[in-house]
């Protein structure tokens, strides 16, 4: 069995987050809307910008970080000083499961049926219906948490900052966004909460968000 067997990029880049400072930076920095700086990631962890700069480096490397570059300033032209090197989370999805298990390519065979009409989007959405219902009976915020999609109130409007479904919504995005719907409206139902579950589509979020925010 060879390294590649159990995913080794994925391996080495939860390895990565086995380092507390490390793990630390990237915890701020996924949780950030907005990408950060060095000296703000430092400053959140309470370490100096140098070895803030050293991790930030290395969770790129790895692949959990993206680098962009911008003037925080917002001026431009001679004069503006040099673009500030920000860090947000990368949109890479990394798993690692010992042995391997290929659940992201059963979802998309099934994804794949059902475009070809050989099963009924009818019967997929009940089920992600039902499902969201018996996650919701935990509550609503812990059932979206749990699931992984990192709801902030933005706007009046609780929005998530990520699809857990993201590789299937490139593959299929009506299909995907019907069931992320039917999903987290069963976790509405099922918790009882006094909230819509709405489809908006808008880079950077999932396409799914609540109106108006949950508040518990």
């Amino acid at each position: 069995m060879t390294d590649n067997d159990f995913g080794s990029d994925s391996l080495e880049a939860v390895a990565s987050l086995g380092e507390p400072i490390r793990r630390a930076l990237y915890a701020f920095v996924a949780a950030s809307a907005e990408p950060v700086s060095r000296d703000a990631a430092a400053d959140a962890v309470d370490v100096s910008p140098q070895v803030a700069a050293y991790h930030l480096n290395r969770l790129s490397e790895d692949g959990l970080l993206e680098v962009e570059y911008r003037r925080l300033s917002g001026r431009t032209g001679p004069g503006a000083g040099r673009p500030s090197k920000l860090y947000r989370r990368s949109d890479r999805v990394h798993e690692v499961s010992i042995p391997p298990r290929r659940y992201e390519l059963a979802a998309r065979i099934l994804l794949d049926a059902t475009q070809a009409g050989h099963l009924d989007t009818g019967a997929l959405i009940d089920s992600a219906r039902r499902t969201g219902r018996e996650m919701g009976q935990a509550g609503l915020g812990a059932a979206l948490v749990a699931t992984g999609y990192e709801p902030v109130i933005e706007e009046g409007e609780t929005r998530f900052r990520n699809c857990p479904f993201h590789e299937l919504r490139e593959r299929d995005r009506d299909t995907t966004c019907g069931l992320n719907l039917a999903l987290v409206e069963g976790m509405v139902e099922g918790s009882g909460s006094k909230t819509d579950a709405v489809l908006a589509f808008e880079e950077g979020y999932c396409c799914v968000r609540l109106s108006p925010p949950v508040s518990e």
